[in-house]
């Protein structure tokens, strides 16, 4: 665990001399995207990046000052407005928390999670923040949000990589999961019957998977971003790819956020001790809850 974290570190500490190196030797196109603080930057910006703009840089173009911003300005709005109604109409599931509980994470994929939650919570706030650049005037401070974002991107590509190969045996979709999905997982409804899952439901497959294998493109495309490390037409791509799948990442990041903290009350407990209580394990991952109990290991 300590190589892990020391790995950690060396990685946030060269990307973060390559980022500096990168504003000293060109200063011109490293600047913030979004965070226009002057004409004359805008200038020098738009002959790096738009270049020969008749093959992408029009639907760039088009997108960018139609679609992009208020597709987020939506979703900050809409997902959590539609959570709270949930909230309010259907209410949240409640478990008992008492008598015998079942080891459900280990320590080391406790950890691997938290690290994942943090630098992606950071991550979105400060990608947020990018895309609404001129909220703040742009200039330094959200150049060094950029920085602080790149940083970041590292920690958690090294972590979504440990985070694949801890979980992914147990992600992997099978027929039961279309069930869930035509059900939403019971969530629409006030009395609890067992739901047929196994150890991750169906959204949190989604999630595992748009999370490690989507976060590890948005990395790729990211580093293309930061260091303009392409031509015109391959850094506008790499641009919509990265907003685009930025939404779906943003609104399943509020989706996890809800059914983690208010959707199952104390599910989040599952996550800091390890353990899951024997009525909230037979009734959201019955499957699961009957594979234990025919091996022996609950003893109900």
């Amino acid at each position: 665990m300590k190589k892990l974290f020391i790995t950690f570190l060396l990685l946030s500490f060269v990307i973060t001399i390559a980022a500096v190196a990168a504003e000293i030797n060109e200063p011109q196109i490293t600047r913030s995207y979004g965070a226009v603080s002057s004409t004359a930057y805008f200038k020098d910006f738009n002959e790096v990046f738009t270049g020969d703009w008749q093959k992408y840089g029009q639907t760039f173009t088009h997108w960018q000052s139609k679609y992009f911003t208020n597709i987020y300005i939506g979703l900050l709005i809409v997902v959590p407005l539609i959570f709270l109604l949930h909230y309010i109409i259907i209410g949240p599931m409640k478990f008992s928390h008492e008598g015998e509980q079942i080891p459900w994470f280990s320590i080391f994929s406790r950890i691997i999670h938290w690290i994942a939650a943090v630098t992606f919570t950071c991550m979105v706030l400060t990608g947020l923040s990018i895309i609404f650049g001129k909220i703040f005037g742009g200039g330094v401070f959200v150049r060094g949000l950029r920085y602080i974002h790149g940083v970041l991107a590292v920690i958690f590509m090294a972590d979504a990589v440990v985070m694949f190969l801890m979980w992914v045996k147990d992600a992997f979709p099978v027929p039961k999961d279309l069930k869930w999905f035509l059900i939403m997982g019971g969530y629409l409804s006030k009395v609890k019957k067992p739901i047929n899952a196994g150890k991750f439901n169906a959204g949190q497959k989604v999630w595992f998977w748009l999370g490690t294998v989507g976060g590890l493109v948005m990395g790729v495309t990211g580093y293309i971003i930061f260091f303009f490390a392409g031509e015109p037409d391959t850094l506008r791509i790499s641009v919509m790819i990265h907003i685009i799948l930025g939404m779906f990442l943003v609104a399943m990041f509020f989706v996890h956020l809800y059914m983690s903290i208010f959707a199952t009350k104390g599910a989040l407990k599952s996550m800091i001790n390890g353990h899951k209580p024997i009525e909230e394990a037979k009734i959201l991952h019955n499957s699961y809850y009957e594979k234990l109990k025919n091996e022996g290991y609950i003893s109900e």
